[in-house]
């Protein structure tokens, strides 16, 4: 990350550099409207050299095909974020970044995008009213466009299940019986204690732990905040909460059944644990099964919905994806259109990648989209019931970052000391919680 006078430095000249292309976002009539001719360069949030690059390289030379206008794909993925704020520094900000919808309010404080206007998007009638709840920000302007749907699930190991004699887990009692079985009794066979229940991404690095607690929070019940937008009040410290955070170190501290090194997991760390054996049950998103079928064997596993928790409900965080039009390009019209090529059928469609691990379009935004004739691959259906019937998007806020940073460090701080006090770290994270809502103008 930059340091704060760097990262202030760089607001700086990003708020500039938007001032001085206010008038080629179209907020001045009478201003010229930029060279629709030029360019577009898009950042893409992916590994490069990924088949998910290759999509996106498709998608920018479709575009180019259909409109004339030359696009050019740069990936990304390692420090994202701070290779933008460099950018900004020098003024030499991309038109397009496609990137997670957690960052809206990041991008949005820091001045680095435009505001869009929904109702002059080609096509934003076709999108999901969930989808466009998840491009806006906390005074309810829109500030991307959507463009990429996820929920999440449970990867178990069938074939360990089987070999048990385990049911497929209803409750989360008999997810955490199972847990445990992959634990304690040897489910490969192989007469080794290696085997674990629970693969998890604990990293604080980008908030992790927490982005991966926040399913298994609102399905305990708990949440992070009461109130509504604009004068919210911490619920990270109420009963519910904690008995979220509680099961969660339980898994880490009393069954033991977490594979070894997950506190300082990212997902990069974690997939290969599940893949080569080391853990059974991994809460993950449908981008990975073409991984896993691969590296795996798609006989090996079953996809399931996570179960109703103690709060008498199932949830899944709901993410995905934002096109995100820059502050400051030389070519609004043409990043407008670039947003309203990739919400169309086509670009939808081509996005999604059929069944390959190509995709960059988990689940399709635009309604007129037929998840099940572009896919033959069945399990995206659990996940498309998922998102429909349980999904649920990160709080509102003018900025959601600070909030999940604290929550993963306190997460961590828990369950890496199995002596912690659960309750009174969360207690201090709410006491956080609430001086962040004042400092950012939306608490009670």
């Amino acid at each position: 990350m930059l340091s704060r006078p760097a990262a202030k430095l760089a607001a700086a000249l990003v708020t500039a550099l938007a001032l001085a292309g206010t008038s080629a976002c179209g907020s001045d009539p009478a201003a010229p409207a930029g060279d629709p001719t030029a360019p577009i360069e898009i950042w893409v949030r992916k590994p490069p050299g990924s088949n998910t690059e290759k999509t996106h390289v498709a998608l920018a030379a479709k575009f180019t095909e259909k409109t004339g206008i030359k696009a050019n794909v740069t990936a990304l993925f390692d420090d994202f974020e701070t290779k933008l704020q460099q950018a900004a520094a020098q003024k030499k900000l991309p038109d397009i970044v496609v990137n997670d919808t957690a960052q809206l309010g990041t991008l949005v404080k820091q001045g680095l995008v435009r505001d869009v206007e929904q109702s002059k998007i080609d096509g934003s009638g076709d999108l999901t009213p969930a989808a466009w709840d998840a491009a806006k920000g906390a005074d309810g302007k829109f500030y991307a466009v959507p463009f990429s749907a996820q929920s999440f699930a449970l990867f178990i190991r069938k074939d360990w299940r089987e070999k048990l004699g385990a049911p497929l887990p209803s409750t989360w009692d008999q997810l955490d019986e199972l847990a445990t079985s992959f634990t304690t009794k040897d489910p490969d066979g192989n007469g080794k204690p290696d085997t674990y229940g629970y693969v998890i991404p604990g990293s604080t690095k980008r908030g992790y732990l927490d982005w991966y607690f926040s399913s298994f929070l609102w399905a305990a019940g708990g949440d992070y905040f009461s109130g509504k937008t604009g004068s919210l009040s911490p619920a990270i410290s109420s009963t519910p909460s904690v008995a979220a955070a509680q099961w969660l170190k339980d898994q880490f501290c009393t069954d033991k059944s977490v594979v070894p090194g997950a506190i300082t997991s990212e997902t990069t760390q974690a997939h290969p644990m599940f893949e080569t054996g080391k853990g059974g049950i991994y809460f993950t998103g449908p981008y990975n099964m073409a991984r896993f079928d691969k590296s795996l064997g798609k006989d090996k596993y079953e996809v399931v919905a996570l179960p109703a928790g103690p709060g008498g409900k199932s949830a899944s965080l709901a993410e995905g994806e934002n096109v995100y039009l820059m502050a400051g390009s030389k070519n609004p019209e043409g990043q407008e259109k670039f947003a309203e090529y990739l919400i169309g059928v086509d670009g939808q469609t081509i996005g999604m990648a059929a069944d390959t691990d190509g995709n960059v379009v988990r689940l399709p935004v635009n309604k007129n989209v037929d998840l099940a004739k572009v896919r033959a691959d069945k399990r995206w259906l659990v996940f498309d019931k998922v998102y429909k019937d349980a999904g649920r998007y990160n709080p509102v806020v003018p900025e959601w970052t600070p909030f999940r940073q604290a929550s993963a460090e306190a997460l961590s701080a828990i369950v890496a000391n199995c002596g912690s006090d659960t309750k009174g770290e969360l207690t201090k994270l709410a006491d956080k919680f609430a001086a962040e809502l004042k400092k950012q103008g939306t608490g009670s």
